[in-house]
């Protein structure tokens, strides 16, 4: 029952993005990109994720590009609620939390 003439509003999703067909579909053929990628929007504790990857690299003397990504269907596309995440090969390896140097080079040595 609609009162006093009030439309109702549809949203697709609870975070308000813009989640089409075209860019769920664009998400997902990035998803199969080999590499590495940072997903998160470019807070403190993805950059020192992105910091601690980029050190476990060069530490490891291993020459991978390192993207980062901040597009939220890119980061759905993955399934990871919690960021930052980490993504290896497009399999995420680790998500919620900052991993230090250490940690990333045992990752990035399996």
């Amino acid at each position: 029952m609609h009162l006093f003439g009030k439309k109702k509003e549809e949203k697709s999703c609870c975070c308000g993005g813009n989640y089409t067909p075209e860019t769920m579909q664009t998400a997902e053929q990035k998803k199969q990109d080999k590499g590495i990628k940072i997903l998160g929007s470019g807070c403190a504790k993805c950059m020192e994720l992105e910091r601690a990857t980029r050190a476990a690299l060069s530490e490891l003397k291993l020459d991978y590009e390192v993207e980062h990504i901040a597009d939220f269907a890119q980061i759905a596309s993955y399934g990871v609620m919690s960021t930052p995440a980490l993504v290896l090969n497009g399999k995420v390896v680790s998500y919620g939390k900052v991993l230090t140097t250490e940690e990333v080079k045992i990752l990035l040595s399996k």
